[in-house]
């Protein structure tokens, strides 16, 4: 799918920021996998790992249970 559309300029964001609030999003309710989340950014996985904390995103779930089964799985 393609979107095209204008932002005002007095948003002050670059396309590459909003690429990735909306990979992010998208990300963090289970839209996209992190592949597809960083594919739509145009970056690596290990890139949009490393940068998506900046923007506000983490590769965590954001409750408990998903945290004790991702430190389970790593055990």
């Amino acid at each position: 799918m393609t979107l095209q559309f204008e932002i005002p300029q007095m948003a002050n964001i670059d396309a590459f920021e909003l690429k990735m609030i909306m990979a992010g999003e998208l990300y963090e309710r289970e839209k996209l996998s992190l592949g597809q989340a960083a594919k739509l950014v145009g970056i690596s996985k290990t890139t949009f790992i490393e940068i998506m904390g900046k923007y506000g995103y983490s590769v965590f779930g954001k409750n408990d249970e998903d945290i004790l089964r991702d430190i389970k799985n790593q055990l």
